[in-house]
């Protein structure tokens, strides 16, 4: 008889039989409402059944991963790959998802201040009006089953007596929020696994009108609200027992979206004239046609959305991996962009909450010459933009108009922000990392995190936003432009003032999730002596809770010669990251080539901490 380890969190013992594991796969098939996800598993236990070497094990180590728990609802919501089973999205998760949320809901805004329960009670006089029902909106993006799950929702939701919106079409992940504050809902949904890979799914939850006060609302949720609803979803019935309306809610008009686009394009500014080419690339996501109506509603007529990657596609088939970020993504826009002599590549993630901006770079083109012998190539000296330029860039641009308020970041984002803020009078503050935590800062301004993130305008969207901060890069390059400068140029002016503040990233990725934790005690035990030769001279466990900050998995250290790494697991994937940052003065009246010289010897620099950051971590340097 084959046995199979368990972790089931309702209470299996941790060591099964395959009898034991199926009766619990069987369980599940008969309460799961969707017919594919029972064939599925009703497939993959006949497989695990038939004893067949190899196959039959591989098929029962799969059942087991797949009913090792539940899939985990916490400050991310849920995200996870698209398979049957308690520990993958799918629609019985999903239900039941819907129902506790709908169930926290209704029990936190049932008594709510100004009917003090009364209602609940029936004490409230003939007069008295009773709490509104809980509002909620429903957002989706164009991966597969998104709809499904959002129609899903809806359907719980209004079951449950809530006030459904459902949005009308698949849209951005920042429209979604900007709906959250602007129809005073007090919940959303959006349905997305933003740049996951394309057999993942996920299930973002935002709160709002009545349910948090402050600078929280319209802001994903934090501790305490992740382990409320948590609790209310373990609550909930079967899949099959969860009541499910078969309308009753609403359908947005256009006016949503119309409300975001002119929210959006109040923050163009006349004083840039128009005259930049610009492509543009969604990578098979929801941003394209919006990010081109924001710049074309701007007064940009030189836009160009990538073909091949236009329109969107769950399958994402020019892409290894949906993310700006990662080699390879953005190289069709680049090729594209040279072939029609851009200015400037805009590249969202598929939901369009992330920005990565791609610009030519002399620099770029003399690196690029030299390591291959001359021969520029046909993305000749184009290159991506680092997170923390595009933060800094933004940051001194909303600094140097804004009279009061915060500047936001990280606590693994370049520390060059801080700078800023403090360069222009503003405040500064250094978050967890994610933007529930950078969004619902007191009096933020501006807020961003080295992940392509960045929330330019906070009064209507609490989230990051990869449409308007597109419209603010663009118009700030074109601004540039006709005075015959460039976004390097701009970023050089930033190294004469602050200094030349250069980061990285490195990742060790673990097959074995236990060698997670066991890395981080090991880099706690005995941390790297040295940064590129420099003594650390601080070494901070961010577990401790530390600068007025929870608790977090981390560790900081400090070199010193002014270089810093952060390492922590990762939120959403099996990695641990190291983020790198060193720090070259630059004379205020140095000239190109000297802030070019200072980037040679911060790159040096940071090569070298990547090389002790390898081996601490184990690792092969990249």
């Amino acid at each position: 008889m084959t046995s199979t380890e368990s972790t089931d969190s309702t209470g299996a013992t941790a060591t099964e039989d395959l009898d034991a594991l199926a009766r619990r796969v069987e369980a599940w098939i008969a309460d799961d409402p969707d017919a594919f996800s029972r064939n599925e598993l009703t497939a993959l236990l006949a497989t695990a059944r038939s004893g067949e070497e190899h196959v039959g094990d591989a098929a029962v180590e799969d059942l087991r991963d797949r009913f090792a728990g539940s899939l985990q609802f916490g400050t991310a919501g849920l995200r996870g790959a698209m398979q049957a089973g308690p520990n993958r999205m799918n629609r019985a998760v999903i239900l039941r998802a819907a129902a506790g949320l709908a169930a926290y809901l209704v029990g936190s805004l049932g008594d709510e201040a100004g009917a003090e329960g009364g209602h609940k009670h029936g004490l409230l006089h003939r007069h008295e009006a009773a709490p509104a029902r809980p509002k909620i909106v429903v957002g989706y993006d164009a991966r597969h089953n998104s709809h499904t799950y959002a129609l899903d929702s809806a359907a719980v939701f209004t079951a449950a007596g809530l006030d459904v919106v459902l949005l009308p079409s698949a849209l951005p992940t920042p429209v979604l929020a900007f709906a959250v504050r602007h129809l005073d809902a007090d919940a959303g949904v959006m349905v997305t696994a933003s740049h996951n890979p394309p057999a993942d799914n996920g299930y973002k939850v935002y709160l709002g009108g009545r349910a948090v006060t402050g600078s929280g609302q319209g802001a994903q949720i934090v501790p305490p609200f992740d382990a409320l609803i948590a609790a209310k979803i373990a609550a909930a019935p079967a899949a099959a027992q969860v009541p499910r309306a078969e309308d009753g809610w609403s359908i947005a008009g256009p006016d949503v979206l119309e409300a975001y686009l002119a929210s959006v394009g109040r923050l163009a500014v006349d004083e840039a004239p128009r005259d930049l080419k610009i492509v543009v690339t969604p990578l098979h996501g929801v941003g394209g046609a919006v990010v081109e109506s924001v710049l074309r509603g701007a007064g940009y007529h030189d836009v160009f959305l990538v073909p091949e990657q236009a329109e969107p596609d769950p399958a994402f088939p020019t892409v290894a991996f949906p993310n700006p970020e990662e080699p390879g993504a953005i190289d069709l826009s680049l090729a594209y962009a040279q072939t029609l002599g851009a200015d400037l590549v805009i590249a969202n993630d598929p939901d369009a909450d992330r920005c990565a901006v791609a610009v030519k770079d002399h620099r770029a083109v003399l690196d690029h010459a030299k390591n291959s012998g001359g021969d520029t190539g046909p993305q000749e000296g184009w290159r991506m933009l680092h997170g923390d330029e595009v933060g800094a860039l933004l940051g001194e641009l909303v600094a140097s108009s804004a009279t009061s308020g915060l500047l936001a970041s990280s606590i693994v984002s370049s520390r060059l922000l801080g700078r800023i803020a403090t360069a222009h009078g503003l405040d500064h503050a250094s978050t967890l990392t994610g933007f529930k935590w950078i969004s619902r800062v007191d009096g933020l301004v501006f807020g961003y995190e080295e992940a392509l993130g960045y929330c330019v305008d906070p009064a209507q969207v609490r989230d990051k936003d990869g449409i308007s901060a597109a419209l603010r890069m663009v118009q700030l390059a074109d601004t540039l432009k006709a005075q015959g400068r460039t976004l390097v140029d701009a970023l050089d002016d930033l190294a004469r003032a602050h200094g030349l503040h250069l980061t990285d990233q490195l990742s060790a990725r673990f097959t074995d999730l236990a060698q997670i934790p066991a890395t981080m005690q090991r880099l706690r035990t005995a941390p790297p002596a040295s940064l590129a030769g420099s003594a650390v001279v601080e070494t901070v466990d961010l577990s401790d809770g530390v600068d007025g900050l929870p608790p977090t998995d981390g560790l900081r250290l400090l070199a010193e010669d002014g270089s810093r790494v952060i390492v922590r697991p990762s939120g959403t994937e099996p990695k641990v990251k190291c983020y790198l940052e060193v720090i070259v003065p630059v004379a205020g009246d140095a000239s190109v080539d000297e802030v070019s010289e200072a980037r040679q010897v911060a790159s040096a620099r940071l090569q070298a901490i990547r090389a002790d950051m390898s081996a601490a971590l184990g690792i092969a340097p990249a």
